[in-house]
């Protein structure tokens, strides 16, 4: 059996995939495939482990049906045709829970560098403008008791929350498509309707999926319904937030300030204005880019490909997921 793989994986999901008799081919290039370079790969190939790249449509799954199972290095799956997949009999599988620590650490990260300047301070040290220093000048705010708003309480936003809770005394309120009765125990999280959500949080992270339903919900409505001094994180998809809305809002003062670990369009090109406001922060999408995490998904994948091509279930398949 072969397996070809996007990029070069962690070395713990190589290592397993071979010894169950695999043979991995990686590209190394560092470039992206082209469409063309891909087909022709998977055309010697029983299973594609996907850790990046263009998206898995209809067009390439037509051509490479014969594919036992298409494992994606990400618990996201938007870049994928499940219905597609679903049709032409393709597994498709992903890596979830186990970057759920990394990713709210990064939301974390973020939500304190927003409310702190940090990026834009430490940009003036480069600059050489650290010199005299007023009592009123860049200050930052405050987040300790203050009030956190999670958009989707699954396994990422619980964690943020959690380390919200108990790092800071904030107040949760979250709101989701089913009530998280565990998060609502043990935090004290009070379920809020969507609009609730924008009127109420001083930090709004986003840790949804993104679906046709998702795609772009907070745009210049949305902003416009947040408090002036609200912080938006999203550390999900890009494709959550519409990027020029955002933009207007920060100008604008609809909103105080934002922490992105994803953009909308990927990647963030280098004369984005976000990149020059004193409370915004930017990550180049390395919410699950730990060592430890980072072969926790490489073990998942490999994990995957071994299943389906043993002809057993795989542990964490997708393709039921296009239908909801």
């Amino acid at each position: 059996m072969k397996v070809f793989t996007t990029r070069v994986i962690p070395e713990e999901g190589l290592q397993l995939l071979q010894h169950a008799g695999i043979t991995v081919t990686q590209w190394s290039t560092e470039r992206e495939l082209t469409q063309e370079e891909l087909v022709a790969a998977c055309q010697q190939s029983d299973a594609l482990l996907f850790a990046g790249g263009k998206n898995i449509d209809r067009a390439f799954m037509e051509q490479c049906r014969h594919l036992k199972v298409i494992s994606l290095l990400s618990v996201g799956y938007d870049n994928v045709d499940l219905k597609a997949a679903t049709e032409l009999g393709i597994q498709i599988t992903n890596t979830p829970e186990v970057l759920s620590n990394a990713t709210a650490d990064t939301a974390f990260l973020l939500m304190q560098a927003v409310a702190r300047k940090a990026f834009y301070q430490h940009k003036r040290i480069i600059k050489g403008e650290w010199g005299f220093s007023a009592p009123t000048a860049n200050l930052g705010i405050d987040i300790a008791g203050k009030t956190l708003g999670i958009w989707g309480l699954g396994h990422i936003g619980y964690v943020m929350a959690q380390r919200c809770r108990y790092a800071f005394g904030m107040k949760i309120i979250y709101c989701n498509r089913h009530r998280n009765e565990a998060a609502e125990q043990d935090l004290q999280a009070t379920y809020v309707s969507f609009d609730e959500l924008l009127q109420q949080s001083d930090i709004l992270s986003v840790h949804a999926s993104l679906t046709p339903e998702t795609k772009e919900k907070f745009n210049k409505d949305a902003f416009s319904k947040m408090k002036p001094t609200a912080i938006f994180i999203n550390t999900a998809r890009g494709g959550i937030h519409n990027e020029a809305d955002l933009i207007t809002a920060l100008q604008e003062g609809s909103i105080w300030g934002a922490g992105l670990d994803v953009t909308n369009p990927e990647p963030m090109q280098p004369d984005n204005p976000l990149l020059d406001m004193p409370t915004v922060a930017i990550l180049p999408h390395i919410g699950s880019a730990t060592q430890e995490t980072r072969n926790a998904m490489s073990r998942l994948a490999a994990e995957n490909i071994i299943a389906a091509l043993g002809g057993r279930p795989v542990p964490n398949p997708v393709n039921h997921l296009y239908a909801l």
